[in-house]
């Protein structure tokens, strides 16, 4: 089972595509780290996000927290406050960090509002790097304004040796958005096949899963439903700022399994409650492919997208084969 524990709503940026900045947490509202010792131990997997986790004044102690139950920890983050960013990853070196990018400089300071965000993000991935972290990367927020910009930060961060994530605007409850749109949707998904198709050139094993991860990102901009079943609330689930856990961060409306602050964890797993509201996300006809809610299901049916890997590249046996990329 996988996890992620969003410690706040603040933050510092102004993204487009995400409201979330505009309704903030109030800070004595915020869980800390004694609650997130009440999560089950043993998680193949924790992600701290936000809003802006450095924000967090207490962010050491959340992710010290986090450690104690899973052997991998990453935190989300938009870069900007490098020295922040600094001070966790000397204290905690296999911890790993992924910095939003959401396109070239001009384009991602303009998409997140954030004066030099981009340089700020540059700069705390080098400070990273020069550290010898090696759970490290930065990933992009695809939308019509920046899909031209994708290969191109999959080159640079193929060039620097780092990780490369993607996702799609979405509208949910979590983002405060409900008008994120594809204006031209054939063209995004065409950047996201092309990625596809570049990872699956490389010599490394990991690219082609992210390749099938990207085929489906293009089906979702254009409509079509989710390559593998959404099990949001079984195999993974959210921590949320108040204490609450829910399935997914991609619903219209919110799905509370239970407040952690008032019950055991194991209560709230197996309670009726949480028996309701796997039947919504069994219901739930939004067809969300994100990372969070694909990846436990592609390592669950590992089978279709190794099928889709060996199919697709037979269909381009022939064609060189790129040297090992990030």
């Amino acid at each position: 089972m996988e996890a992620c524990i969003i410690v706040t709503y603040r933050c510092n940026a102004r993204c487009g595509m995400c409201n979330t900045w505009q309704y903030p947490t109030k800070q004595d509202e915020e869980i800390g780290p004694e609650l997130i010792g009440r999560l089950p131990g043993g998680l193949k997997f924790i992600n701290i996000t936000g809003g802006e986790p450095f924000l967090r004044k207490d962010i050491a102690d959340i992710v010290e927290a986090a450690r104690r139950k899973s052997g991998r920890v990453v935190v989300s983050t938009n870069g900007y406050f490098t020295g922040r960013i600094v001070a966790l990853a000397e204290k905690f070196p296999d911890v790993g960090v992924r910095i939003s990018i959401e396109g070239l400089p001009a384009a991602n300071d303009r998409l997140r509002g954030l004066k030099d965000g981009f340089d700020h993000g540059m700069r705390s991935l080098l400070e990273l790097k020069s550290l010898g972290m090696k759970d490290i990367g930065f990933g992009i927020t695809v939308s019509d304004a920046n899909a031209k910009d994708m290969r191109e930060l999959y080159r640079l961060a193929s060039s620097m040796g780092v990780e490369f994530a993607t996702a799609a605007a979405h509208n949910s409850y979590y983002f405060h958005k409900h008008d994120n749109a594809f204006s031209g949707p054939a063209m995004v998904a065409g950047e996201f096949e092309k990625l596809a198709s570049d990872m699956l050139c490389t010599m490394r094993p990991k690219n082609w899963f992210r390749a099938y991860f990207n085929h489906g990102l293009a089906g979702y901009v254009m409509g079509a439903g989710r390559p593998l079943p959404c099990e949001a609330g079984t195999d993974l689930f959210f921590l949320d700022p108040f204490g609450r856990i829910t399935p997914c961060n991609g619903s219209d409306t919110e799905l509370v399994m239970g407040d952690l602050n008032v019950q055991d964890f194991e209560e709230i797993w197996h309670g009726s409650q949480a028996q309701e509201v796997r039947a919504a996300v069994r219901r739930c006809a939004k067809n969300c492919w994100m990372i969070g809610s694909a990846a436990p299901a592609m390592k669950k049916d590992i089978f279709k997208p190794v099928r889709w890997i060996i199919e697709e590249k037979a269909r381009r046996y022939g064609k060189p084969v790129r040297e090992k990329a990030a």
